[in-house]
C-alpha cells in the first residue's frame, strides 16, 4: 500500500511517499517540497509529477491514499475521510482564524486533491485527535459558558508527534500491552480503559520551532501544555506562547496599537525572535548565547524555565514518572538544552547522564545515569509515519 502524507504550511508544500508492505514494514519511497507556494493546485501537480518520473506512481491506482497532518478542526477531531467527509473542509474553514497559517493551506489543498485524484481515498488525522480522553477539568478556561459553547477550550496540538513518542517509550519499556493500546487509539469508537497491568508514565517533550509538553498515562494524553490555538505553552520560534489576557488591551492603549497589529506582533514578533532579538532559529540564539548577547541567553533561559514548568505539572498530575522524552528538532540535537532542563531533579528521580546526553545529537537514545529512577530518552520525531499508518488503517477500516 502506497500512502502519500501530504503536509501543507501557510506558503509550503512537502510530501513524503510511505509503503507498507504486507508484513505491516514502512519504507520511504519519496520525499520532497516546495517552498513560497502561491498556487496549490501547481504544487501538488509537480508533486505528482515527480512521483511518476520516478516510476513511484505511474496510474492513480498507485496510490492508495493521501493523509494530512490536520491542525484543528471546529466540532470536529479524530481521523476521518475527507473525501466523502464534507464536514471536515467546513471544520477545517470554520476554524481558520485560531490556525490561520495552517487551516486555510490545508482545506485548500484537500479541497485539490479530490479534483486531482478522483477515487483516492484522502484521509485527515487531526493534531487533537491524541487529545480526546483528556479529563475535562485539564480541557476548561475559567471562562463564560457561551465561551466554552463557542470553542474556546484547550485542544492541544503536535498529536502524531506525542502519540508515536507514547508508542516508541512503551516498545522501549518492554511495554508491549501500551505500544498496541497507543496503535489502536484511532478505531472508530475506540475509547480507552484502564491498562491491566502497572501504569505507564510518559512526559513527551516535543521541542522545536514549536514546541509542547504532553503527559501521558497508559498510552493516553491527561493534558498538555498548549491550549485554544498553536500560540500558547511554551515560547515559541517567533510565537508568544503563554501571556497574561490582560496583556492584549493594556498594550493596545499604551503604544497605541490596533488588535490587528498587536495580534501581528504576537505571532510573528514575540517567542525566541522577541525575547532574544538576534532571531527565531535556536541555532542562532544559541550562537548569540555564546558570544555573550544577555538577551539570547535570556531567550534560553526562559524557553528552559517553561519546559520545566509543565514537565513539573505533569510529574505531580502522574505522581511519578517511567520516562522523559525529548523529541523534535531541538529536542533531539541540544544537549545542553536537555541538560539544562533536566538539571537539579535528582529528588524526583531524573538524572542524566552527561556523557551519554553530549554524544547523542539526532538519533535515539537513552540519556538517563544508572542512578535514575525513571529513563530520559531521546525519540527522533516521526510524525509523517503515524499519519501514513493511521490513513492506511482508516481506509482498510472501510474498505
Amino acid at each position: 500500500m502506497n500512502i502519500l502524507v501530504a503536509n501543507l504550511g501557510s506558503t509550503s508544500f512537502k510530501f513524503r511517499l510511505i509503503r507498507f508492505d504486507g508484513a505491516g514494514g514502512a519504507s520511504v519511497l519519496a520525499k520532497g517540497g516546495y517552498e513560497r507556494v502561491t498556487d496549490y493546485g501547481r504544487a501538488i501537480d509537480d508533486c505528482l509529477g515527480e512521483l511518476q518520473a520516478a516510476g513511484h506512481v505511474t496510474t492513480t491506482a498507485d496510490l492508495h491514499g493521501v493523509g494530512f497532518k490536520t491542525v484543528l478542526g471546529k466540532n470536529l477531531t479524530g481521523c476521518l475521510r475527507a473525501d466523502t467527509d464534507d464536514r471536515v473542509i467546513a471544520a477545517l474553514d470554520g476554524f481558520k482564524e485560531i490556525a490561520p497559517a495552517h487551516n486555510p493551506p490545508y482545506a485548500l489543498g484537500i479541497a485539490r486533491f479530490r479534483e486531482k485524484l478522483p477515487g483516492v481515498p484522502l484521509v485527515a488525522l487531526f493534531e487533537t485527535a491524541f487529545y480526546q480522553w483528556v479529563p475535562e477539568a485539564a480541557t476548561r478556561y475559567a471562562v463564560p459558558q457561551s465561551w466554552y459553547d463557542a470553542g474556546v477550550r484547550r485542544y492541544g496540538f503536535h498529536g502524531a508527534s506525542h502519540k508515536f513518542v507514547a508508542e516508541r517509550s512503551a516498545e522501549l519499556l518492554g511495554r508491549a500491552d501500551i505500544a498496541e493500546r497507543v496503535r489502536q487509539l484511532y478505531r472508530a469508537g475506540a475509547t480507552p480503559v484502564p491498562a491491566g497491568a502497572a501504569p505507564l508514565r510518559i512526559i513527551s517533550c516535543h521541542l522545536g520551532g514549536s514546541s509542547s509538553v504532553t503527559g501521558i498515562r497508559d498510552g493516553v494524553a491527561i493534558g498538555t501544555s498548549m491550549g485554544l490555538s498553536p500560540q500558547s505553552g511554551l515560547p515559541q520560534n517567533n510565537r508568544v506562547g503563554d501571556l497574561d489576557s490582560a496583556a492584549v488591551p493594556f498594550v493596545m492603549k499604551t503604544l497605541g496599537l490596533s488588535l490587528a497589529e498587536a495580534e501581528r506582533q504576537m505571532t510573528k514578533e514575540s517567542g525566541l525572535l522577541g525575547l532574544s532579538g538576534v532571531g527565531n532559529d535556536l541555532r542562532d540564539v544559541r550562537a548569540a548565547a555564546q558570544q555573550g548577547n544577555a538577551r539570547a541567553q535570556l531567550a534560553l533561559d526562559v524557553f528552559v524555565q517553561s519546559a520545566r514548568h509543565w514537565i513539573g505539572a505533569f510529574l505531580l498530575e502522574l505522581n511519578g514518572l517511567d520516562a522523559l522524552v525529548f523529541t523534535a528538532g531541538i529536542g533531539e540535537n541540544n544537549p545542553d538544552l536537555r541538560a539544562a532542563i533536566c538539571a537539579r531533579l535528582d529528588q524526583l528521580g531524573l538524572v542524566i547522564d552527561p556523557a551519554k546526553n553530549a554524544a547523542l545529537r539526532g538519533t535515539e537514545g537513552e540519556i538517563s545515569a544508572a542512578n535514575s529512577r525513571a529513563k530520559i530518552f531521546v525519540i527522533p520525531a516521526n510524525e509523517e509515519l503515524v499519519v501514513a499508518r493511521e490513513t492506511a488503517r482508516c481506509i482498510a477500516a472501510q474498505s
